[in-house]
């Protein structure tokens, strides 16, 4: 299985989200999946790689020509494929993928699995979808999500296929049951 992960380009300040990157990536390539993600060596990015690559895992990296020289290309990884925008970054990450998982980032993370849900929302996604909630990182998001279904902006069935958690066992039992 092929799994899209989208997260920061730095490490970000606690600690607690390399760990999580580690132990994501550690994940990954012991079941024997494959990493889709952004394609570059520093932060979260790296990290998640560096743990799948330990393994012995596949990594595929997807990293667009206008970041060349801005977002450095992960050395190690072999399988490393260069497309001209970020859109058809964008786009290449959703079609290999078969499950997605954001762990924190900023804004360019929050886009990416923002239009997973928008996708999935109109149907022409129906891919497991997790927020790795690292610390709460998400938590606001989730009540946002939460509130929008409230306010009948989103249909509950719909927000029950994304999974908000800290636990890599409960991420992993997500994926299998909606796969």
């Amino acid at each position: 299985m092929n799994i899209t992960v989208y997260c920061g380009s730095n490490p970000g300040k606690n600690p607690n989200f390399s760990l999580a990157a580690t132990k994501l990536g550690t994940w990954i390539g012991q079941q024997g999946h494959a990493l889709v993600y952004g394609g570059g060596m520093n932060g979260l990015m790296g990290i998640v790689a560096d743990a799948v690559l330990e393994e012995n895992g596949d990594v595929q990296g997807i990293i667009p020509e206008v970041l060349r020289g801005i977002e450095v290309k992960h050395p190690n990884v072999q399988n490393m494929e260069i497309v001209q925008t970020m859109p058809e970054r964008k786009t290449r990450m959703i079609e290999l993928g078969d499950a997605f998982i954001a762990l924190p980032g900023g804004v360019g993370t929050l886009e990416e699995i923002s239009e997973i849900v928008s996708l999935t929302r109109i149907g022409l996604v129906n891919k497991p979808t997790v927020f790795y909630n690292v610390d709460g990182y998400y938590e606001s998001l989730k009540d946002q999500f939460d509130r929008m279904v409230q306010e009948e902006f989103l249909k509950l069935e719909v927000r029950e296929m994304f999974l908000f958690s800290e636990s890599l066992q409960e991420i992993d039992t997500f994926i299998r049951e909606h796969s």
